[in-house]
């Protein structure tokens, strides 16, 4: 008869880890370095009805972080071009990029989902760049023959239910 482990639920103001705006893991020595467990974290990163927590599961127990985080937690790292744009988020999920679905605010790029609202990295918004412009005050991104608005979601013009 197999027995359910304890689940442990840690409040994100118990948490000794956040997130930055840029989506770097800090503690209360500063940044994370180590590239192991920096992966470790954003491969870890779930949402449910309380937020965003690191998840994990050992032999004794099962255990959700949840985290402060300054603008969002899940950030697009990289994207892979071809006759569709796929994005590879940290949390290594991997999505199509829906260009109806961006938004701009603050001079950074989002995605928004029914389930989240995903930044870009910097990274990854210059591998995107290639398929930007500027036109009359306004940015587009041009797809597939097609060229998509990118709204300004700045204070002031829209809200991005973030």
């Amino acid at each position: 008869m197999a027995s359910k482990i304890p689940m442990i639920t840690v409040p994100k103001e118990e948490a000794v880890f956040w997130m930055d705006k840029h989506g770097v893991w800090h503690n209360e020595h500063g940044r994370f370095e180590h590239p192991k467990m920096i992966n470790y974290f954003n491969a870890s990163i779930r949402k449910d009805e309380i937020g965003y927590h690191v998840y994990q599961v050992t032999d004794e127990f099962e255990e959700k972080v949840y985290f402060c985080h300054e603008d969002t937690a899940l950030f697009v790292v990289d994207l892979t071009l071809g006759k569709a744009v796929e994005l590879l988020l940290n949390n290594k999920t991997r999505l199509p990029l829906c260009p109806d679905e961006l938004y701009s605010r603050d001079d950074a790029l989002y995605l928004r989902t029914p389930e989240h609202r995903i930044k870009f990295s910097d990274r990854a918004l210059v591998k995107l760049s290639k398929f930007m412009e500027e036109k009359e005050g306004h940015l587009f991104v041009n797809l597939g023959g097609t060229s998509y608005l990118i709204p300004d979601a700045s204070p002031g013009n829209s809200d991005d239910n973030g």
